[in-house]
């Protein structure tokens, strides 16, 4: 899943789809002038896709609202999720924010929102996700972000439930440096795990992974790139069977330590189906690269690969 520069479909993306055969994409900002241009935008992608006989795209989007949200007015504004968890009626809040995101998302051609935050985090402690998790109790949080995952695929966009295994306790931005989290594995199974554990039974689209160490699930790499976390822990112990989303592999948590192309084939084998590169078309071929001279090699079976293409069909037949 990649992103683009700007406004328009550009030479470079279309160079993606037709020799590489990419057909998912991330829409951010600098990608938004108004809702008539972004629905062109989406539009000309999707007939891209058609043209090079792709299945038709997931067209994603980090609109979680408040600090991250990535459309201007007049689309709608709203608070960051701990707000709206906290208001006077947190569920009718949230529903309303579900069903505007599928409305206006939907009227534009996405299809796939990159939310809800289900990191449990305390407030006033200084912690990294704070503004963006719906609270502190992770019964709660479970509940409402259950309650967000329903709107929307009820409304037809795809939800993703972030960040695997749980991003609150981490004091760093992960866009920067790569944290380290050390709850013990009893905190983690009884607090950061429990959200998830709901997000799965409610058959939520897609789980998005942590660029974010954990002392005590696997102390020498971060849980995007983790086997034991994500083929081990998310897939075998938990459960899930939908897709496996890294977050973007050009944060600082990566790159400082891997190159983009390192970390897509170390995060392919450690189970992930689809891999984020949000900005450098370069370093989206040069993984391509790197992940085909996997497979000629014998570093992985096709049918590992095959794998992941069901997971992601599944979602695109449902959501695109």
């Amino acid at each position: 899943m990649v992103g683009l520069p700007g406004l328009d479909v550009d030479q470079s993306t279309e160079q993606l789809i037709n020799d590489l055969g990419v057909n998912h994409f991330i829409i951010f900002k600098r990608n938004v002038e108004s809702p008539a241009q972004l629905k062109d935008l989406c539009h000309k992608l999707k007939d891209a896709c058609k043209k090079a006989r792709l299945p038709a795209p997931l067209i994603s989007i980090d609109q979680e609202g408040g600090s991250v949200a990535r459309l201007p007015e007049p689309f709608t504004q709203f608070d960051d999720a701990r707000k709206l968890a906290e208001s006077p009626e947190p569920l009718a809040a949230l529903s309303e924010y579900a069903a505007v995101c599928v409305k206006e998302l939907s009227s534009v051609g996405i299809n796939m929102n990159l939310s809800p935050v289900l990191d449990v985090c305390p407030a006033g402690e200084g912690f990294f996700m704070e503004k963006r998790s719906l609270g502190a109790d992770p019964e709660t949080v479970g509940q409402l972000a259950c309650h967000i995952i329903t709107g929307l695929q009820q409304g037809g966009v795809a939800a993703c439930a972030k960040h695997f295994p749980g991003l609150g306790a981490a004091k760093l931005d992960p866009h920067l440096q790569l944290p380290i989290v050390s709850q013990t594995r009893e905190q983690i199974d009884n607090v950061d795990l429990v959200p998830f554990q709901k997000a799965i039974a409610e058959d939520v689209a897609s789980i998005m992974t942590s660029h974010t160490i954990y002392e005590n699930l696997d102390a020498t790499i971060p849980a995007t790139l983790s086997q034991s976390i994500l083929t081990g822990l998310l897939r075998e112990k938990m459960g899930f069977e939908g897709v496996i989303i890294t977050d973007d592999l050009e944060m600082g948590a990566i790159e400082n330590e891997w190159s983009v192309a390192q970390a897509s084939v170390q995060a392919f084998l450690a189970g992930a189906d689809m891999l984020l590169i949000c900005h450098d078309h370069d370093k989206v071929r040069q993984s391509y690269e790197k992940l085909a001279e996997t497979v000629s090699e014998g570093g992985v079976g096709f049918s590992r690969y095959e794998e992941s293409l069901d997971r992601v069909s599944n979602v695109r037949q449902k959501y695109a």
